[in-house]
């Protein structure tokens, strides 16, 4: 059976380090370690995606983690229009390298329409030490 736990946040800029923390306390709670870095950068990514692209003012965007096994998936909801796209950044500009930084360390990737809004999502292969779970 799976391992899941959701949190929701403001839209505002600390709540991307938030998400970032809350991932990485569950996930070392659960023992899965062995990808955390890459998991920690694809989470400030599409959670920042989301506050500044998907969450109009005054609502909140979720983050939810699942770990099966030998697979860890989190997906970043958030009730703004519009779906996510990779850029090809011009090399001046500080930002439109987040989804292309995901694609690459991350294992899988992807996204989902809702009626309103949509969710972002990855997942990467990763292992849960022994004897590690709630």
């Amino acid at each position: 059976m799976p391992l899941t736990r959701q949190r929701f946040f403001t839209r505002r800029r600390p709540s991307i380090r938030a998400a970032r923390q809350f991932v990485t306390r569950t996930l070392s709670e659960w023992g899965y370690a062995d990808r955390l870095e890459d998991i920690q950068l694809c989470v400030s990514e599409i959670a920042t995606n989301a506050l500044v692209h998907g969450v109009p003012p005054g609502r909140l965007f979720r983050v939810r983690i699942e770990a099966a096994e030998e697979e860890v998936r989190i997906e970043v909801r958030d009730s703004g229009s519009g779906r996510p796209a990779t850029q090809s950044p011009d090399g001046d500009r500080e930002n439109g390298r987040g989804l292309l930084l995901v694609g690459e360390l991350a294992d899988a990737w992807g996204d989902i329409e809702h009626t309103v809004g949509k969710t972002v999502w990855f997942t990467v292969k990763a292992t849960q030490a022994r004897g590690r779970a709630e």
